[in-house]
């Protein structure tokens, strides 16, 4: 059988190692695609880096869309990252008849729709598994595993960087700042961290699973995002007195009303599995209506871990090569007519607990006052501590932890509270997920 010819877009770090382990493990890689599979061409902005060591049989070009009109060239892999060229440069793949594999998850949540479209209509996959979570088998596990279950909801640590300040913050008692500067230095953040701190990286993953767990299309504008930059280091310490670690989550759940899609800042109780994954790493939990709980836990970054899940998908595309497109499995999970736009619901109307953080005047009433409000706006407090002020010192912190609630009440509570004139500040919010399929 003839081997599977690949043009590979982009040799930073990621290609690079991909054109590695394709040479490196080309004979297993071989035995489990059923023949053998290499790349012929690649793109680089720079030839004059030249290719890996051991690589220099495959053409440097410098223009990516020579790569995608090779007429040799069977399957495109897309490592540039970035909206565009990207979008131009699958589409012109898809175009002239080529599979795709791409790691890139921004072009998938927002131009996905369009992409899948098109390449139903030209017969031809795109594939991404290496676009959320790293080399964690995600998309595999939910759309092919997972396949005779109801999804019921998906909620995961999908960016290691923020991870990562978090884990410092927790262990180390260091401020926002100082561990972001540390994981800019040891690559983990970009010069401009906004992506990953601001919880932009995460909600484009969240949006691609929430497509692949409830067969919706892609609506990464729908997605509620907050990121991590106003948590403080006396939060992660209260969190840890009441039991809970705080971590940066993407959320997806199934409810009566809709979707829920949303990233944020949220407290976990130690218990929980993935309350303890620190550092760079990733972690998924899934809920499924016959197999309950499970979660999916790995490096969700790196040269290595995202060039196992590339060429997982290769190899996979390489045993349907000649497979009609009617039954290969579908870019998202569902066949394409099975997609439904079922309503995502706006953050005012979820429902979960919350913690909240305030400085108030140290003066009889005001605890009086502020559980005054919560009653009326029909609260439950679940736990209270309050920290007294050190000698001289007039305000005192107070931190609750609620029952679980519907957002709008608490954005209310959160209102009057503020208006009050012994509440000093703005009220701090950071909200409660107990991930016991509840």
């Amino acid at each position: 059988m003839k081997p599977v010819k690949l043009g590979l877009l982009g040799v930073g770090t990621v290609g690079a190692s991909t054109a590695m382990v394709l040479k490196n493990n080309a004979a297993e890689i071989a035995r489990r695609a059923g023949r053998s599979i290499e790349i012929i061409q690649a793109s680089r902005r720079a030839i004059g880096s030249g290719m890996p060591e051991g690589c220099d049989n495959i053409e440097l070009v410098a223009d990516p869309f020579e790569v995608v009109n090779n007429a040799e060239v069977d399957i495109v892999i897309e490592l540039i990252g970035g909206y565009q060229p990207a979008l131009d440069l699958v589409l012109q793949a898809i175009a002239n008849g080529k599979h795709v594999v791409t790691a890139n998850k921004a072009l998938i949540a927002l131009h996905g729709n369009q992409i899948f479209a098109e390449a139903q209509r030209m017969g031809v996959n795109v594939v991404f598994e290496a676009a959320v979570a790293g080399g964690i088998p995600i998309i595999k596990s939910i759309r092919e595993g997972l396949s005779a279950n109801l999804i019921e909801s998906v909620a995961g640590i999908i960016n290691g960087t923020g991870n990562f300040i978090l884990t410092e913050m927790r262990d180390k008692g260091r401020d926002f700042d100082d561990v972001l500067r540390e994981a800019q230095e040891l690559g983990y953040a970009e010069a401009d961290p906004t992506f990953d701190v601001e919880g932009i990286d995460a909600a484009h993953k969240l949006c691609i699973l929430s497509s692949i767990a409830f067969g919706i299309p892609l609506q990464f504008e729908a997605v509620y995002t907050e990121g991590i930059s106003a948590i403080s280091t006396e939060d992660v310490v209260y969190a840890g007195q009441l039991g809970y670690s705080i971590k940066h989550l993407g959320i997806a759940r199934r409810t009566d009303k809709g979707i829920e899609m949303r990233v944020h800042p949220t407290l976990i109780p130690h218990k929980q599995l993935i309350a303890n994954v620190d550092g760079v790493m990733n972690a998924v939990l899934v809920q499924a209506d016959k197999l309950g709980p499970s979660l999916y836990y790995g490096a969700g970054a790196g040269a290595d871990p995202t060039a196992s899940a590339v060429i997982a998908d290769i190899i996979d595309v390489a045993r349907t090569i000649t497979t009609d497109a009617q039954n290969r499995v579908p870019h998202l999970a569902f066949q394409p007519d099975q997609i439904v736009d079922i309503p995502i619901l706006p953050i005012t109307e979820i429902h979960t607990a919350y913690y909240l953080r305030m400085r108030v005047e140290d003066r009889p009433g005001v605890m009086a006052e502020i559980t005054r409000i919560m009653g009326d706006k029909e609260i439950s407090i679940e736990a209270i501590l309050q920290k007294e002020p050190e000698a001289g010192v007039t305000q005192a912190t107070i931190i609750m932890l609620t029952q679980k609630i519907r957002e709008q009440q608490m954005v209310d509570a959160i209102e009057a509270i503020t208006e009050l004139p012994a509440v000093h500040g703005a009220v701090h919010r950071i909200r409660v997920e107990t991930l016991d399929g509840d």
